[in-house]
């Protein structure tokens, strides 16, 4: 089978990368870009990290610094207005996943038009627009080695999934310096949503070879050091690991996809703005268990590349403690349940029917082990409201067999 491998044409990767900038710039021919970020970027000195080596090197730039942590189109529309004011050559993505999928999909609205649903699955994205630098800032998405951008359309609050090479960055200089202010919750939550496409993209239907790499070494890299990075935020080895590891992460589930887990957490997120690292950490322990009777050798691989079993455990072992370890990595770290979140049960049953609408809608459900029905989704979100670590489903389905 043919694989097609999509990476960033440029990738600096290591401490003081993002000092990089101007260089990167001039290799690409680039002189005029707009800097697309969050004000929390501006309050850590993120963006002058940036801008004094553009400044030294003579280049001219804007700043567009009104992301939210959950954009949607109309964050787009506004920062497609302001390309728009000036001839900038291309865009740089500074921050988190929000400020990166941001730039990417301003990337082709700011020169062309249209709106982000315009460019929503199962449309794909393979002409580029004005090209893209991404610079992360979180050990987290990864988004700054995929061609994906995700934004929620607020007229329905539904998470739109966007694909293509379109929005493959030209580069990507990724700097673990920029974690080193990160607080715990982001932390853990950026890190559980990387250990997340680790793992989806390894057990994903579209795996490959060469993803299978990427993702192995990154669930690894990522298990091993994410509660050292959060307890000890100052330990620059695990930072750099975490990094590392998200990178790697991003790398594999854009080239294998990811699959349930994203699927549920996309609406989760857009309906209670929960940020998406913790709706995957939320959705991880109990969606891996409903899926690993459909993929044991995988998911035991996972347990034995994680470290969580030795290398000669048998699957069935294997797989069982290694949900048993999602469980208490959630306990560890501190992630709620939806309702220790601060949701309301009422509205959360009430919008059941339409998250798992739009998971399913979303297709990375299509790529999981197995591909759930309507009211197994259901089933998987009643479960996860109580509690994501104790699980208490009624035995009616094969979801609550698993569980």
């Amino acid at each position: 089978m043919c694989t097609t491998i999509l990476t960033p044409p440029i990738m600096c990767i290591g401490g003081g990368a993002s000092g990089r900038i101007a260089d990167v710039l001039i290799q690409l021919n680039l002189r005029r870009p707009l800097i697309i970020c969050g004000p929390v970027i501006i309050k850590y000195g993120y963006l002058e990290r940036i801008t004094l080596p553009l400044d030294h090197a003579g280049l001219t730039y804007g700043i567009f610094s009104d992301v939210p942590a959950d954009p949607t189109d109309a964050t787009v529309a506004a920062a497609s207005q302001a390309l728009q004011q000036q001839d900038y050559d291309c865009i740089i993505g500074l921050g988190g996943g929000s400020p990166m999928d941001t730039a990417k999909m301003v990337s082709l609205i700011g020169p062309a038009g249209g709106t982000v649903r315009d460019f929503a699955v199962p449309q794909d994205n393979a002409s580029p627009g004005l090209p893209i630098i991404a610079i992360p800032t979180t050990a987290g998405t990864g988004s700054e080695a995929t061609r994906v951008s995700i934004i929620t359309d607020a007229r329905n609050d539904e998470k739109l999934l966007c694909l293509g090479r379109a929005f493959m960055p030209s580069a990507a200089l990724i700097d673990y310096e920029l974690t080193l202010t990160m607080p715990f919750r982001l932390t853990a939550d950026t890190g559980i949503d990387s250990l997340t496409h680790a793992i989806e993209a390894y057990v994903s239907r579209k795996a490959s070879q060469y993803s299978d790499g990427l993702a192995l070494a990154a669930m690894k890299s990522l298990f091993e050091n994410i509660r050292t990075a959060c307890f000890e935020p100052d330990n620059v080895s695990a930072r750099e690991a975490m990094m590392l590891g998200s990178t790697q992460a991003g790398m594999a589930f854009s080239n294998a996809s990811v699959a349930l887990v994203h699927g549920m957490s996309r609406p989760l997120g857009a309906h209670f703005q929960v940020p998406h690292g913790l709706s995957n950490a939320m959705l991880l322990p109990a969606v891996t268990a409903f899926s690993v009777p459909f993929a044991m050798r995988r998911y035991a691989d996972c347990a034995r590349q994680m470290g969580v079993v030795p290398a000669g455990t048998n699957d069935t072992v294997a797989t069982r403690i290694l949900i048993e370890e999602l469980r208490r990595l959630n306990e560890d770290l501190k992630v709620p349940s939806p309702q220790q979140f601060g949701i309301h049960e009422s509205d959360y049953t009430t919008l059941l029917p339409t998250m798992a609408e739009q998971a399913l809608a979303s297709g990375s459900p299509a790529n999981n082990p197995v591909v759930p029905d309507i009211d197994e989704i259901i089933e998987l979100y009643e479960t996860v409201f109580h509690s994501s670590t104790n699980v208490t489903a009624p035995i009616r389905s094969r979801v609550a067999q698993a569980l």
